[in-house]
C-alpha cells in the first residue's frame, strides 16, 4: 500500500528498480510445506505472527525481542542473535504500520529534488542512498521540475507520510513550503547551496565563492570579452548566485560580461550546440565562454570542434558540475566540482544521527552547517592565453 500510493503521486522510492516476481519463489513439494492442505483439512487461513511468537521461539520478553528487531537498547549479542534466528525461521515480519501509529512516524527520508533528468542529482541520491542503507531508514524520491507550486505539492505529499527526515534542495522555498518544513518537526537538511539563511540544517557549497572564483581564474589566464550561457536565472537560484558571483569578480577586474544567451527547459547537448552558435554568429570576437553547466558547455564544445574553431587558442570555455560525462571528450571543458558525492553523504550522515538521537525538533538558526569548498578543473579549455593573443593589462 505505502509503495503504490507514494509511486501513484509521483514520488520514487530510491531503490524503486528492484523487481520482484511470484515466478523466482521455488515450488515447495507437498511433504515441505507446513501449511499443506488436504481433502480432510479445512482450509483455514493462518493468524499473523506477532512478536509473542518470536519471543516464545528465542525465549525472551517481547520488550527484549522489539528492542533488537528495532536496533534498540543494550541487548547482549548472544540474545541478538538468537532473537534475529528465531524471527528469520519463523518468517516474522515487524509490522511497521502499527510502530508508524504508535511513534507518528515511519523509517522514509524524503529527498526532494528539481530534476531527474539533470546528471547531478542521480550522484546525490546515489550516497544518500548509501549511508541511508546502513540504517533503518529508506529514502524515498520526489520531483519539483524547479517549480515552487510543485514543491509544494510534493512536500504535502511526502509529510502526509510522517518521514522521520526531509532532504531538499536548494535555500529558496515558497511561504507555504517554509511553514510545512517548520511544522513538521523533523530534522530537515537543504542541500547544494549555503548562500542564505537554513531552516535547520544545510550541506553545500557557496554559488557566489562558485562564481567568482572561476571568474578569476578566467581573468588570470588573459581573457577579457567574456560571453556567458544559461537557463533563465529566475528559474534556477543556483545559476543565479554564480553567475551574481561571477559578474562581481568581473566588475572589480574593470570587466563586465561582453554578450549573454538564456535557454528555457532541460539541459542538453543541442541546447548547448544551438545557443553557442547563437552567440558567436552575434558576437564573433568573443574570447571566453562561460556556461551555467557542464551539458550545455559540452554541447558548445562540440559546436566549436566541429567548425574548426580553434579552442582555446582562440576561445577558451568552461562549464561547472565536472560531469563524468566530460571524461569522454579528447578535449576536456574546464569545470568546477561542487562535490556532489560529499553533500549527499554529509546530508544522510546528518540524518540518520539525528533519528538515532531522538533529536525530532526543529533547530532554525541552530542546526548543522557544512560548507564544502568547489575545486576549479582547467581541463583543456582554460588556459593562459599566448602573448600575442592577451590583452594588454
Amino acid at each position: 500500500m505505502l509503495a503504490a500510493n507514494v509511486m501513484g503521486n509521483g514520488l520514487f522510492p530510491l531503490n524503486w528498480t528492484r523487481q520482484f516476481s511470484i515466478a523466482n519463489i521455488p515450488a515447495l513439494r507437498a511433504d515441505e510445506r507446513t501449511d499443506a492442505v488436504t481433502e480432510d483439512t479445512p482450509a483455514t487461513p493462518k493468524r499473523p505472527l506477532t512478536l509473542r511468537d518470536v519471543s516464545e521461539a528465542s525465549g525472551v520478553s517481547e520488550m527484549t525481542v522489539s528492542r533488537v528487531l528495532r536496533n534498540r537498547g543494550d541487548v547482549s549479542d548472544a540474545t541478538r542473535e538468537r532473537v534475529l534466528e528465531a524471527a528469520k525461521e519463523l518468517g516474522y515480519v515487524p509490522n511497521k504500520i502499527a510502530g508508524a501509529l504508535a511513534s507518528q512516524r515511519v523509517n522514509l527520508v524524503a529527498v526532494i529534488i528539481p530534476s531527474l533528468g539533470n546528471m547531478v542529482f542521480p550522484e546525490v541520491m546515489t550516497s544518500i542512498s548509501e549511508v541511508l542503507d546502513n540504517t533503518p531508514l529508506q529514502p524515498v524520491v520526489g520531483v519539483t521540475n524547479y517549480l515552487p507550486d510543485r514543491e509544494e505539492k510534493v512536500l504535502y505529499e511526502m509529510l502526509s507520510w510522517r518521514p522521520s527526515g526531509v532532504i531538499i534542495a536548494g535555500l529558496e522555498h515558497s511561504d507555504r513550503s517554509k511553514a510545512m518544513l517548520r511544522g513538521a518537526g523533523i530534522p530537515v537538511v537543504e542541500i547544494m547551496d549555503t548562500d542564505g539563511t537554513p531552516i535547520d540544517s544545510v550541506v553545500g557549497i557557496s554559488h557566489r565563492r562558485a562564481g567568482r572564483m572561476m571568474a578569476e581564474a578566467i581573468v588570470k589566464a588573459g581573457h577579457r570579452k567574456i560571453g556567458f550561457l544559461g537557463t533563465k536565472l529566475s528559474m534556477d537560484h543556483r545559476a543565479r548566485k554564480r553567475f551574481e558571483g561571477f559578474t562581481e569578480a568581473l566588475a572589480k577586474a574593470g570587466l563586465e560580461v561582453a554578450d549573454q544567451e538564456f535557454y528555457e527547459g532541460g539541459s542538453s547537448l543541442e541546447k548547448g550546440r544551438e545557443m553557442t552558435g547563437a552567440i558567436l554568429s552575434r558576437s564573433p570576437d568573443l574570447d571566453f565562454l562561460y556556461y551555467s553547466n557542464d551539458m550545455i558547455g559540452a554541447g558548445g564544445l562540440l559546436q566549436c570542434l566541429d567548425n574548426g574553431i580553434d579552442v582555446p587558442g582562440k576561445l577558451g570555455m568552461a562549464g561547472f558540475n565536472d560531469i563524468p560525462l566530460l571524461k569522454g571528450f579528447s578535449c576536456r571543458l574546464a569545470t568546477m566540482d561542487s562535490g556532489r558525492s560529499e553533500i549527499g553523504r554529509q546530508a544522510a550522515e546528518i540524518i540518520a544521527r539525528r533519528v538515532e538521537a531522538g533529536d525530532e525538533g526543529m533547530t532554525e538558526g541552530k542546526g548543522e552547517r557544512v560548507e564544502l569548498t568547489p575545486t576549479l578543473n582547467h581541463g583543456d579549455t582554460l588556459r593562459k592565453r599566448p602573448a600575442e593573443a592577451a590583452y594588454p593589462e
